[in-house]
């Protein structure tokens, strides 16, 4: 057994098992994650499943996310789909069939599992770039909403798929995001029915941070995660934690954290390195610290 969960034919009547191990993670078994230069390229590599997740991959996933904060050697997490499509949500025959044996306990164990994946995205100093193309569906749309860039070409469709399998258009997050995105208007529409929403219109909703041409899309998700990995990572990190806390909080209680949060970076190396290459006329050269 090794330190994600365990879901199997054999193990559906039993609880999950999870082992806390030592290290570092680098080679994962359900997706294919690349790093070169302060870049982790993360890809979803069942192309003839569009991409569909499985238990373990979920797992992986979380545990991957759990990694990042603490590695020195990534400043910028990219998602990609091999194939015809981005991701398609949830595997059918290996995640339905299986919940529907599955005792309420065991449910539970996995419905959190899922949105732990999304609370370890949001909550990830490291910022998240997803490069979408064909179908982003279900899980997999929830995934691409809680990154932090949205890069998509004119083929990329998104749905919001739960209510059309019988389950609450509110899974993994998606209400509590949706919603802060593109408002709640839209959002009901989206989680509600399930329909299919097309590139331009998610662009002109604001689900889509950049349309980009199909053809450009490796060089535009490639420009953008250098620019973060190159950047002020602490001063990266900290913006991304003070928008996802601040989502809830009142004027004052975030007027305080932004004082708060600027008060400790103004102590660090990059604000002082950004005075000295602007006085000295020369490009900052950001450490991170």
């Amino acid at each position: 057994m090794d330190s994600r969960w365990s879901w199997t034919e054999e193990a559906c009547n039993d609880e999950p098992v999870s082992r806390l191990g030592v290290g570092f993670t680098e080679e994962w078994k359900h997706f294919r994650l690349e790093r070169a230069d302060n870049i982790a390229t993360l890809t979803f590599n069942r192309p003839d499943k569009l991409n569909a997740l499985t238990f373990q991959a979920y797992a992986d996933l979380r545990d991957l996310l759990a990694e990042l904060p603490h590695r020195n050697d990534t400043r910028v997490l990219v998602l990609h789909g091999e194939g015809r499509g981005f991701c398609s949500g949830g595997d059918v025959n290996e995640i339905i069939g299986l919940t529907l044996r599955m005792g309420t306990d065991q449910l539970l164990a996995f419905t959190r599992m899922t949105g732990e994946v999304v609370r370890a995205m949001r909550e990830c100093p490291v910022p998240i770039v997803a490069a979408l193309h064909g179908m982003t569906a279900g899980a997999g749309a929830v995934l691409a909403l809680a990154a932090d860039f949205r890069i998509a070409t004119p083929s990329a469709k998104f749905a919001f798929l739960f209510t059309k399998v019988g389950l609450s258009g509110a899974d993994m997050g998606a209400a509590y995001l949706l919603p802060r995105m593109i408002g709640v208007g839209r959002a009901t529409e989206l989680l509600m029915l399930g329909d299919t929403l097309d590139a331009e219109t998610a662009e002109r909703y604001g689900l889509v941070s950049q349309l980009v041409p199909e053809e450009a899309l490796s060089e535009r998700v490639t420009m953008l995660a250098r620019r973060l990995a190159d950047g002020p990572f602490q001063a990266y990190a900290s913006t991304k934690a003070v928008i996802s806390r601040e989502l809830d909080m009142g004027l004052s209680a975030s007027l305080e954290l932004d004082a708060t949060t600027q008060a400790l970076l103004m102590h660090g190396e990059d604000y002082r390195e950004f005075h000295a290459a602007f006085t000295g006329k020369r490009p900052p050269k950001w450490q991170g610290r």
